[in-house]
């Protein structure tokens, strides 16, 4: 279930097309609108420049499909190269305060995500370590390297609680209602839910690399159009 903030924010979105599971299987290398993707009715602004083509990926570091996507959606990066320029944005799924997001940005501000965004993966999933207390949150960090009172300094900063409330606005604008969901070029959505949604027998894998699949064929179309 949606967080009550996030409900106001999405009320009236028209997020039927998000639910809509196809019985015919579209191939994802020619991805079908409204079956493996959908269209924004509102581009957002995208922050890359030139010709490379923009990609968000909404996730949680609680997700259990998103810390499974995560090595297909690597892999898929480095094979795009300076094709695409990488943004990544935690769904706020307990509203404008989630401790999560509040990492993620705490990392993001201290420069400090490639280092440590896989750990926190690990730390949640594999090591089975809750982080969803600041205490438990820091104590952590610090034990992996990063100095308690510099983590806190930037935790606390004006500049992570200011994008902190913001997410909530964030994702409505991009009417995101769960995650993982990647944006390409601020126009064009796709996600496992999406790109599997007509795939019988359950392999998270081949739902994963179809997902990539619609994205490597999104950032064409994006591309082209330039």
């Amino acid at each position: 279930m949606l967080p009550h903030f996030l409900r106001a924010a999405l009320r009236g979105a028209g997020l039927g097309l998000f639910l809509l599971a196809s019985s015919a299987l579209a191939s994802p290398t020619n991805p079908q609108e409204g079956v493996d993707y959908v269209t924004l009715a509102q581009p957002q602004p995208v922050q890359a420049a030139g010709k490379k083509v923009e990609v968000v990926e909404f996730f949680m570091y609680h997700c259990p499909y998103c810390n499974a996507m995560e090595p297909a959606f690597e892999d898929w990066v480095r094979k795009q190269g300076d094709r695409i320029v990488v943004r990544r944005i935690h769904f706020p799924y307990t509203g404008p305060n989630d401790l999560e997001a509040r990492l993620y940005l705490t990392l993001e501000a201290l420069g400090k995500v490639d280092a440590m965004h896989a750990k926190v993966f690990k730390a949640v999933h594999v090591d089975r370590i809750r982080l969803n207390q600041q205490d438990a949150i820091v104590d952590w960090v610090a034990q992996n390297g990063i100095d308690r009172a510099t983590f806190l300094a930037a935790w606390n900063s004006f500049g992570v609680q200011a994008r902190l409330r913001q997410l909530g606005k964030l994702v409505g604008d991009y009417r995101v209602s769960t995650a993982p969901t990647l944006v390409i070029d601020g126009r064009y959505m796709t996600s496992p839910s999406l790109a599997g949604a007509g795939m019988r027998g359950g392999d998270r894998n081949a739902v994963f690399l179809a997902t990539m699949q619609v994205a490597d064929a999104l950032v064409d179309k994006a591309a082209s159009a330039r």
